[in-house]
């Protein structure tokens, strides 16, 4: 008879996540996600088959947790104007590296690293960046400028936005000055202005 799980395999994911997020895919060493999962290397083959399986639940769950939350930002009806809450999500990703949080965008990391290789990942990372970006293009349609553009543009913009954002992201992971950073969000504004 088999034995019963004894732990909660959302709450395992939810750790992997931050082991995946602290030091990327690559760098997430075996020992460090049983270290950082609390579990033994049976415990976490048997529930997840392998590392790649993993970090694809770890991608899913980012989604649910990180990507909604910027798309619910970007549609957010208490800011009236669309260019206001691209403004916002580009002011809080530079916030929370003032805060301390160097970790980037864990998306924006998988989109620089292993989805340059693997097909899968790829898809998942291009699947919640869509997802991103078309949160970004709604929240053009709510900006009095930006309504009035037509539907390419206006996608046009979009596009160049989101490439923006996970460049801060991946800027803001590799360490790059604050400074530099702040410029980069501050560029944004001036392209929504």
């Amino acid at each position: 008879m088999a034995r019963p799980r004894t732990f909660d395999p959302d709450v395992a994911i939810e750790k992997a996540m931050q082991v995946f997020w602290t030091h990327g895919y690559e760098g997430a060493s075996l020992p460090d996600l049983l270290d950082g999962m609390g579990l033994t290397r049976g415990s976490l083959y048997k529930a997840f088959t392998d590392k790649k399986t993993l970090f694809l639940k770890v991608l899913e769950r980012y989604e649910d947790m990180a990507v909604q939350a910027g798309v619910t930002m970007l549609n957010d009806p208490g800011i009236p104007d669309g260019a206001d809450r691209i403004m916002a999500m580009f002011t809080g990703a530079y916030q929370r590296v003032t805060d301390g949080d160097q970790r980037g965008c864990l998306l924006c990391s998988a989109a620089a690293g292993p989805s340059n290789y693997d097909d899968e990942i790829a898809a998942v990372v291009s699947k919640s960046l869509g997802t991103l970006r078309d949160g970004i293009e709604a929240a053009l349609r709510a900006s009095p400028k930006h309504a009035a553009l037509d539907d390419a543009a206006r996608g046009e913009l979009a596009d160049m936005l989101i490439s923006q954002y996970v460049g801060l992201r991946t800027m803001a992971r590799a360490r790059i000055a604050p400074e530099m950073l702040r410029n980069a969000v501050r560029s944004v504004g001036v392209m929504l202005a």
